[in-house]
């Protein structure tokens, strides 16, 4: 039973046809296949908008190629402490675009606090050449813990954002289920609700590897393509990536794996619950679970082939004495016979 990382999971049967369907014969090469036109408008219908597509393979070079395009001398983006562009990125951003930092924001349940986003950013005055200066604004969509900023959430960042002068970004590398968790459009958790540029994840939800960076005006776009070259992110056959988004969009795959996590993970909470041995640190929103539990009731899982992780307990909660935090992941892939199994694990 694999609950470690929807990273884990292997690929949709329908993605791994898609890419069979597209395999034979003869493409343009760099993007300017005719199936890459096609993801490509189908992305601006998904948006409801003219969008500027980049496909590229990791949901790391989608963040860090996010930041290169708004980078700015002495520039400083502003996440949260926990953010994976803060603690998981090897130094990705910071190398993709010569040296800009990421600020830490601090914030409940994974999310960006406004005021502490508006102290944050006053720390690096304009005419403080020493300090650096904003350059844009990340939060992570769904975040890092399973939780989701509402679209009012959304729209109070790009409110500090737009009195800045700096770019909101959105790491949605679980964008999916951010989404059908809101019950709204692409379109309203994105630039309707003032985002600029999307790190657009379908790796985590069924895709081989298929990540984008989603510009909502191309006019803002231009830079992009050479980015993206000298990043060594420019696929010779990228219809191999475009091929994965045709079968994820295909059918509305894409939101039904989501529906299909976020309902497991549902599941799952409640198991994790309703145990003795264990206890949820907060309802979950999409499809990551966390539960305070002690080491050898974590040990004994393990024992039993279920594969989960350990996590920082973050600072806006308090274990108890012996008890660790764990995170517990669900995917397109996840079965009711494995949280069965994790159940009778349990007792």
């Amino acid at each position: 039973m694999n609950f470690a990382s929807d990273n884990w999971a292997g690929a949709h049967p329908a993605i791994t046809q898609a890419l069979a369907e597209n395999a034979p014969g003869f493409a343009a090469a760099y993007g300017l296949s005719d199936l890459d036109r096609k993801v490509e408008e189908r992305f601006c219908e998904i948006f409801e908008r003219e969008v500027a597509v980049f496909f590229v393979a990791t949901g790391t070079a989608a963040n860090a190629l996010s930041m290169a395009l708004v980078n700015r001398p002495g520039g400083v983006v502003f996440c949260h402490e926990h953010a994976h562009m803060v603690e998981d990125e090897g130094g990705a951003p910071e190398y993709l675009t010569g040296g800009a930092r990421t600020h830490g924001v601090a914030g409940a349940r994974g999310r960006i606090d406004g005021p502490a986003l508006e102290r944050a950013i006053a720390q690096f005055p304009a005419a403080f050449v020493h300090a650096g200066q904003p350059m844009a604004v990340s939060l992570t969509q769904a975040t890092e813990i399973g939780t989701v900023y509402s679209l009012d959430a959304i729209a109070a960042i790009a409110g500090i954002c737009r009195a800045h002068g700096i770019p909101l970004h959105m790491d949605g590398a679980r964008f999916a289920n951010a989404l059908v968790a809101l019950e709204t459009t692409p379109a309203q958790m994105t630039w309707r609700s003032g985002v600029d540029i999307v790190s657009f994840g379908a790796t985590k939800n069924g895709c081989w590897c298929a990540e984008a960076i989603v510009v909502m005006d191309p006019a803002k776009a231009r830079d992009m393509p050479f980015l993206r070259k000298r990043a060594a992110h420019l696929f010779s056959k990228s219809r191999f990536i475009a091929a994965q988004f045709e079968g994820y969009f295909r059918d509305d795959l894409w939101l039904a794996n989501a529906r299909h996590a976020n309902a497991m993970a549902a599941q799952l909470a409640d198991i994790l619950d309703r145990a003795a041995a264990t206890r949820l640190a907060w309802q979950p929103q999409t499809n990551e679970v966390f539960a305070l539990m002690g080491e050898q009731t974590a040990a004994a899982l393990r024992e039993r082939g279920i594969f989960f992780h350990p996590w920082a307990v973050p600072r806006d909660m308090t274990a108890r004495a012996g008890e660790g935090l764990y995170r517990f992941v669900t995917s397109f892939a996840t079965t009711r016979e494995d949280l069965s199994a994790l159940a009778a694990a349990l007792g």
